[in-house]
C-alpha cells in the first residue's frame, strides 16, 4: 500500500484531502531533465506562460479560495485576497525580473563591448509554509520560472491540497511537467530535498529553527544559492499619538490578522507610560468583539482557528509559561472547543516578568510592554535575534525619524500595521529574519546570476612590454 499523506480541516476536523508521498530523487530528476529546453525558451515565451497561469487562476478563483480556507481554517475574506496576490505575483515579477535583471551593455576598451546578461541557476526546490500556502511558495514560484529555472516544490505536510492545486494551475496554463514538480511528503521528504546533491538551490519560507539548520548545512555548499525567509519576533510601538482608537485598531491588525500566523504579526506593544492606561483598555476592548469562526461561517469572522489541536495546545502552554515568568495577563487565552483549535486572541504585560523569551509566538497572543522614554522603547524593540518588521504608531515626524534610523529590520512602518506587506517591495529581514536575500520583489535577485561578458567580433591582441627582443 502506497503511503498518503492526510490533509484535515482545522475548523471542523473533517478529512478534505489525500495523496500518496513523494520521492525526492525522482521528482529532481525529472526536473534535471526538463529545465534546460525550457530555460532555452526566449524569455517571452516564459511571460506569456506565467500570464496563462495567472490566467488560470482567475477562472478557478473561488474553488482555490474554498480550498484554501477549509484548509488552513482561514476566514473565505482573507483566502480569497490571498488567491488575489497569486494572481497580481505574475505582473509583479515581470515588471522585477525586467528591472533586477535586465541585459545591458556597459563601455569597453578597444572597440570590444561589455555584456550584462543573467542565467538561471537550474533546479532549485522550494519549500513552502502553512499559513500562506499558496502565495508564499508562489512568490517563489513565479520569478524561479521566469528566469528559466526548473522547480521542485514540497508544500508544508499541513497544507498539501492548496499545493497540489497550485500545481495544476501552473501545468494547465503550459508550464512543462517536468519544469514544475510537485513533492508531497513530511520533513523526511524536505529533508532529503534540501540535502538533495543535484538542486542548484533552495528557496525556504518557514521558522527560525528550520532556517538555521538550512543554513548550517548550506555552509559547506557555497555552489547552491539560498534564500531564507524566516520569522519575527516583530515590536509596535505607540508613542505620542492623540488618537488611540486608531492606534488600538493597528495593534489589532498587526496581532491577531490571520489568528497572528503571519511571520510579520507584532508579537511585541510597547506603549508609552502616559498612554499606558487608555491604550490598552481600548485594545482590550477590541480584541473582546473579535468573532473567531469557521471560514464559511456568517457574519465572517476576523479569526479562524490557527492551523491543527498540537499548534493550539503550544500557543496555551506559552501563554501559561509568561505568566509563570512575572507576565501580568489582561486577557486570558481560551479555547471554546475542546478538541478544536480555535484560540481566542490573548493579551499579556511582560513589563516587570524574570524572563523575556525571544521566541517568536505563532498565534494570537501580544506582550506589552510599558517605557518611560523613547529611547527604552526603541531598546525593548530592538532586543530581539530577529529583525523583520517593526511599526511606530505616533503623530511625531521627529520620532519616526529616530525610530527609522535606530530599529533594526528589514520592514520599517509608520501609523501602519506590521502586517500587510506588498509584494511591489522587496520583502525580508535581517538576523533570525532571513540572510539578505529578500523576496517579493527582489526574488529575481536569487533566482538568476548575472554573467559579465567582455566581447569583441575579431581577435586582436598584443604584449606591449616584458617581452624579450626575439
Amino acid at each position: 500500500m502506497v503511503d498518503e499523506i492526510i490533509s484535515h480541516e482545522p475548523a471542523t476536523g473533517a478529512e478534505l484531502w489525500r495523496g500518496p508521498i513523494g520521492n525526492a530523487d525522482a521528482e529532481v530528476e525529472a526536473a534535471r531533465g526538463g529545465w534546460a529546453a525550457w530555460a532555452a525558451l526566449p524569455l517571452t515565451v516564459r511571460i506569456e506562460t506565467m500570464r496563462r497561469f495567472g490566467n488560470v487562476v482567475r477562472q478557478r478563483h473561488e474553488q482555490f479560495a474554498d480550498l484554501l480556507a477549509r484548509e488552513t481554517g482561514k476566514p473565505l475574506w482573507e483566502a480569497r485576497t490571498e488567491i488575489d496576490t497569486v494572481i497580481a505575483k505574475v505582473d509583479i515579477s515581470v515588471t522585477a525580473y525586467a528591472e533586477r535583471t535586465a541585459q545591458r551593455r556597459l563601455d569597453a576598451p578597444m572597440g570590444s563591448r561589455m555584456a550584462l546578461r543573467h542565467k538561471p541557476h537550474g533546479v532549485l526546490a522550494v519549500l513552502g509554509p502553512y499559513n500562506f500556502p499558496a502565495h508564499l511558495p508562489n512568490g517563489h514560484i513565479v520569478p524561479a520560472l521566469l528566469a528559466g529555472n526548473a522547480v521542485v516544490f514540497k508544500p508544508s505536510e499541513k497544507t498539501p491540497a492548496t499545493g497540489a492545486f497550485l500545481i495544476d494551475c501552473y501545468r494547465a496554463a503550459g508550464v512543462p511537467e517536468a519544469c514544475v514538480r510537485l513533492l508531497l511528503g513530511g520533513p523526511a521528504e524536505g529533508k532529503a530535498l534540501a540535502e538533495h546533491a543535484d538542486i542548484d538551490g533552495l528557496l525556504f519560507t518557514g521558522s527560525a529553527r528550520t532556517g538555521l539548520a538550512l543554513n548550517r548545512a548550506f555552509a559547506s555548499k557555497p555552489e547552491k544559492i539560498l534564500a531564507l525567509e524566516m520569522g519575527g519576533n516583530n515590536p509596535i510601538i505607540v508613542w505620542d499619538t492623540p488618537d488611540l482608537h486608531s492606534a488600538a485598531v493597528l495593534v489589532i491588525q498587526s496581532a491577531f490578522t490571520s489568528a497572528g500566523q503571519r511571520c510579520t504579526a507584532a508579537r511585541r506593544l510597547i506603549v508609552e507610560d502616559r498612554l499606558y492606561d487608555p491604550l490598552i483598555e481600548q485594545v482590550n476592548a477590541l480584541a473582546g468583539r473579535l468573532i473567531v469562526g469557521a471560514p464559511h461561517d456568517d457574519p465572517q469572522p476576523f479569526m479562524g482557528p490557527v492551523i491543527d489541536n498540537h499548534t493550539a495546545d503550544m500557543l496555551t502552554e506559552s501563554f501559561l509559561a509568561l505568566s509563570m515568568r512575572g507576565g501580568r495577563p489582561i486577557r486570558h487565552m481560551e479555547r471554546p472547543i475542546d478538541d478544536k483549535p480555535f484560540l481566542s486572541p490573548a493579551i499579556i504585560d511582560m513589563t516587570h516578568a524574570t524572563e523575556r523569551p525571544d521566541i517568536e509566538l505563532f498565534g494570537p497572543i501580544l506582550q506589552v510592554y510599558r517605557a518611560g522614554d523613547f529611547d527604552e522603547a526603541i531598546g525593548i524593540a530592538n532586543d530581539t535575534r530577529y529583525g523583520l518588521s517593526a511599526s511606530l504608531v505616533s503623530h511625531t515626524p521627529s520620532l519616526y525619524d529616530r525610530f527609522w534610523a535606530g530599529i533594526r529590520a528589514g520592514i520599517v512602518n509608520w501609523n501602519r500595521p506590521t502586517n500587510g506587506a506588498s509584494s511591489a517591495a522587496p520583502f525580508g529581514g535581517i538576523g533570525w529574519s532571513g540572510n539578505h536575500r529578500p523576496s517579493a520583489y527582489y526574488a529575481a535577485d536569487y533566482c538568476a546570476y548575472p554573467v559579465v561578458s567582455n566581447e569583441a567580433e575579431s581577435a586582436r591582441a598584443n604584449i606591449g612590454i616584458g617581452l624579450r627582443d626575439a
